[in-house]
């Protein structure tokens, strides 16, 4: 069965959604951010020349919880909710609709653009991370040091998603950039490509890239939009690509409606 054609959003519409007043708020967090990493590696420091490889085990471990979660909430941005949601649908998701239209716009976005989002989800994990206590006397010393680093690791990573996502799109990057993508330690243009084959519906991850692969295999997301549309009637992407092509390829059965009476359809 052929996939009706995809019905996308204008990506000037789309583009023009970016507020004035959210611009301040990503401000804020990115200063918030920076401010709370720097109290991560004051405090962290000390206890790198006693304890090496726990600090190690624990950055790679936020490395790749990063990709996980950079993968799960480009999943949900991606196929639920709608660009007209008070505050979040502008904010948060309106820039994912508009980089399935335009993939190079994300290019002409700011360093304030493109991470302060990133930076504003990341701050209270990182508050959480910095408050945790590092006591060698006591018995929880190495679960504390080692969770606080994880963390850090991991929302550190999750904040440079969106510049190692821009960076998948740019034409020329620096070559440090160039190299870390060739030798797969950050997304690869080419690997991220797969993703931006219509309609949008797998290779989420964007940190690394590292699990996109294992989550297609194992039909990870599929298998949760059955379970999100099981229990809510909500239809997968229908807000992205129209509600034609997201009943289309829905990874479980929908009932068919007149779009006036589906209660799942984005009425204008």
């Amino acid at each position: 069965m052929r996939t009706p054609k995809l019905k996308m959003q204008d990506a000037k519409e789309l583009a023009s959604g970016y507020q004035g007043w959210f611009r301040w708020v990503e401000i804020g967090s990115i200063t918030s951010f920076w401010a709370l990493m720097a109290v991560m590696v004051w405090r962290v420091w000390p206890h790198a020349g006693t304890s090496p490889w726990l600090v190690f085990s624990a950055v790679l471990v936020g490395f790749i919880l990063a990709d996980f979660t950079s993968g799960f909430v480009h999943w949900l941005a991606d196929t639920w909710g709608r660009t007209d949601m008070p505050v979040i649908g502008k904010a948060l998701l309106r820039p994912f609709r508009e980089h399935h239209v335009d993939q190079k716009a994300m290019t002409h976005h700011d360093y304030i653009e493109t991470n302060g989002a990133n930076c504003m989800i990341s701050v209270p994990w990182a508050i959480g991370a910095a408050s945790m206590p590092y006591d060698r006397a006591s018995t929880w010393y190495h679960w504390c040091l080692f969770g606080s680093i994880a963390i850090a690791s991991m929302i550190f990573f999750v904040m440079m998603t969106n510049q190692i996502h821009k960076w998948a799109h740019m034409d020329d990057c620096p070559r440090v950039v160039t190299w870390l993508q060739k030798c797969h330690l950050i997304l690869p243009p080419a690997h991220h490509q797969i993703h931006h084959t219509p309609p949008f519906n797998s290779y989420y991850s964007i940190t690394t890239g590292w699990l996109n692969w294992l989550f297609l295999k194992i039909k990870f997301y599929p298998t949760l939009e059955r379970i999100v549309t099981a229990v809510t009637g909500a239809i997968p992407r229908q807000d992205d690509i129209g509600i034609d092509a997201a009943i289309a390829i829905a990874p479980a059965p929908v009932e068919v409606v007149p779009a006036e009476e589906h209660p799942a359809v984005h009425r204008t």
